[in-house]
C-alpha cells in the first residue's frame, strides 16, 4: 500500500483486517487521518491512543496501569469491542523482544470478528517477521495534489484572509498547491496564514515561505543540495542544439503545463569534456522551465552516512518525489554507476544500478532527470538505452562562434563594455579553450586591472589567455577517446542537429 488514505483504511478493515503498521514521518497527521476513519466506523467512537509515557488515552482520560505496552495489550484484549486502538512507540520495543511479538498476534487473535482494530505507528520499515502474517504494512506519504486541494478549500471557508487573497489573485490556489507538493499539510496551513499579515510590516507571500520550506527540507535531507543560482539560456555559448531541444519541448508541452510537471519529459545525459558547461546548462532547464533544481552528487551515496548506497539512493528519490515537479540533477553518474560495479557480481554498486534503473524505469511523480558525465564510456549499456533519457548530447569544446559569445556573457558580467574589445581576435586566440578557461581567463584580467586601479584592456586578456595552457592539450590523449565515443552514439550540442 503506497500512500495511505482513508478510502484505503475503510477498504482493509472491511475486509476483516485488525492489526496495521503504519509508516509515517509525521504522527500527528496519520492520527488525524485515522480519527476520521474511526468515526466512519459503526460503533467504534474515539480511538485509544497508547504511547510508552502516558500508557492509554481516550479523550484526555488516562487508563491506570498502561504504560506497560504488555499491560496495555491486555487491557485491550479483554475489551469487547468494537474499538480502535492507535500505538505510537511500540516499534522502539519490539526489536528482540518475543514477549511483546506474542502479545500482538494474541490481540490480533483475539480481535478477529469483533471489530476490534489496532494501528502500530512508526518511522522505520522493519517489522518482526513473525507478525506479517497477521498484519498489514503501510505508508502513509507526503499529501498528494488532491489532498492538497481538498485542504486549500477546507481553509478558504476558515482563512478570510486567504479567500480576499485568491479573488484579488485567480493564480494564487494553484500557485500554493502546486508548491506544496512535497510539504506536509501543516506547512501549508502556517503558508496561509502569513497572509494575515498582508498589508502589515513583516507580511511574506506565503508561495515563497514554501518554497523556503522546500529548500530547508531539502538541505536537512544531508544527501542533497537545492540549487538556487540558476541561470537561463542567454548564459550559455553555443550549444544551439541543446537549446533548440530545449525550446522543442516548451512548445510543445507549453511552459505552464511544464512548470505544474505535466507532461515533463523523462531527461536528459549530457556528457563530454570537463569545463564545456554541462552543469551550466542543467541549470538553464531548471530556469527555463521555473522548476526547482536538486542537485545529487553521487559520492554522497556511498558515504555510509545513511545507510547501505542503495538505501541513500533510495532516501534520494524520495525525497526527489517528494518535492515534485522538480529537476533533478545528477552530478557526475559515472562515479556512482560504472559497469565495473555491475560486473562485480552482487556488488554494492550492482544493487545501486539496479535501484536507479527501476526507479527511472517506474517513477511516477513528474521528476527530470539530467544526469551529468565525465566519462560516459564507464556506464553500463542499461543506462544508456533508449527510454531511460530522452537524449544523450555531447557538450564539446566550444567553435569559434561559441568562444565570441562566452568573452561577450563574461565581459557583460562584469560591467565591461565588450563593444571595447576586438572579441573576434579573443575567439581566435582561444581555440581548444574550454569555456570554464575562458571564464579564469576573464577573471584573472579583472583581478589584475583591479590590483593596478585601472580599466581592463585587450592586452590583459591576451596576456592571460597566452599564460593558460587548456585541457585540450594537457589531456589531449583523453579527450580524443570521448570524442571517438561520442561519435554517432550522442547528438552534438553544438553544429548540426542529426
Amino acid at each position: 500500500m503506497e500512500n495511505l488514505t482513508q478510502q484505503q483504511m475503510m477498504r482493509m478493515i472491511g475486509i476483516g483486517t485488525v492489526l496495521f503498521y503504519v509508516v509515517t514521518g509525521n504522527e500527528q497527521r496519520s492520527e488525524r487521518l485515522l480519527n476520521q476513519v474511526a468515526a466512519r466506523l459503526k460503533g467504534m467512537g474515539t480511538p485509544l491512543v497508547w504511547t510508552c509515557t502516558t500508557g492509554l488515552c481516550r479523550d484526555g482520560a488516562v487508563v491506570q496501569d498502561t504504560a506497560d505496552p504488555l499491560r496495555a495489550l491486555d487491557f485491550a484484549i479483554a475489551q469487547p469491542g468494537p474499538f480502535m486502538m492507535i500505538m505510537k512507540d511500540v516499534h522502539r520495543l519490539w526489536r528482540d523482544n518475543p514477549l511483546l511479538v506474542r502479545k500482538l498476534k494474541d490481540l490480533a487473535a483475539a480481535s478477529n470478528g469483533r471489530g476490534k482494530v489496532t494501528v502500530i505507528l512508526g518511522d522505520e520499515e522493519w517489522v518482526p517477521q513473525s507478525l506479517r502474517e497477521d498484519s498489514i504494512i503501510a505508508t502513509q506519504g507526503l499529501p498528494g495534489i488532491e489532498e492538497i486541494k481538498e485542504f486549500l478549500k477546507h481553509l478558504l471557508s476558515r482563512e478570510p484572509s486567504f479567500a480576499k487573497a485568491c479573488q484579488e489573485d485567480p493564480t494564487l490556489f494553484e500557485r500554493l498547491a502546486v508548491a506544496a507538493r512535497g510539504l506536509d499539510l501543516v506547512d501549508l496551513e502556517r503558508s496561509v496564514r502569513l497572509l494575515r499579515l498582508d498589508g502589515m510590516a513583516g507580511g511574506t507571500d506565503p508561495v515563497a515561505a514554501l518554497l523556503e520550506n522546500k529548500r530547508r527540507i531539502i538541505q536537512q535531507s544531508g544527501i542533497m543540495e537545492l540549487v538556487v543560482d540558476t541561470a537561463g539560456c542567454n548564459q550559455l555559448g553555443g550549444m544551439e542544439n541543446l537549446k533548440h531541444w530545449l525550446e522543442r519541448r516548451t512548445r510543445a508541452f507549453g511552459l505552464e503545463s511544464i512548470s505544474t510537471g505535466v507532461g515533463l519529459p523523462r531527461g536528459v545525459l549530457v556528457m563530454g569534456i570537463a569545463g564545456c558547461g554541462k552543469s551550466l546548462f542543467v541549470k538553464a532547464i531548471s530556469a527555463e522551465w521555473h522548476l526547482p533544481l536538486i542537485r545529487l552528487d553521487m559520492s554522497t551515496v556511498y558515504g555510509g552516512l545513511f545507510g547501505t548506497p542503495e538505501a541513500s539512493l533510495r532516501l534520494a528519490f524520495d525525497t526527489a518525489e517528494a518535492v515534485a515537479p522538480c529537476v533533478l540533477w545528477i552530478d557526475e553518474i559515472e562515479s556512482g554507476i560504472t559497469t565495473h560495479g555491475f560486473k562485480s557480481e552482487g556488488g554494492a554498486a550492482s544493487r545501486v544500478l539496479g535501484t536507479f534503473l527501476t526507479w527511472m524505469q517506474e517513477k511516477r511523480e513528474p521528476v527530470f532527470v539530467a544526469a551529468t558525465a565525465n566519462a560516459i564510456e564507464m556506464l553500463p549499456a542499461e543506462v544508456l538505452r533508449k527510454g531511460r533519457f530522452d537524449e544523450i548530447f555531447y557538450v564539446g569544446l566550444p567553435e569559434t562562434a561559441a568562444r565570441e559569445q562566452i568573452f561577450r556573457i563574461h565581459l557583460a558580467k562584469r560591467q565591461v563594455a565588450p563593444a571595447s574589445f576586438d572579441i573576434p581576435l579573443l575567439a581566435g586566440s582561444t581555440r581548444g579553450f574550454s569555456g570554464a578557461e575562458i571564464e579564469q581567463a576573464v577573471n584573472s584580467a579583472v583581478f589584475e586591472a583591479l590590483a593596478d586601479q585601472r580599466p581592463m584592456t585587450q592586452q590583459d586578456l591576451m596576456v592571460m589567455i597566452s599564460q593558460t595552457v587548456p585541457l585540450s592539450i594537457t589531456m589531449a590523449e583523453q579527450i580524443k577517446k570521448i570524442e571517438a565515443w561520442a561519435f554517432k552514439r550522442a547528438v552534438p550540442a553544438s553544429g548540426k542537429f542529426r
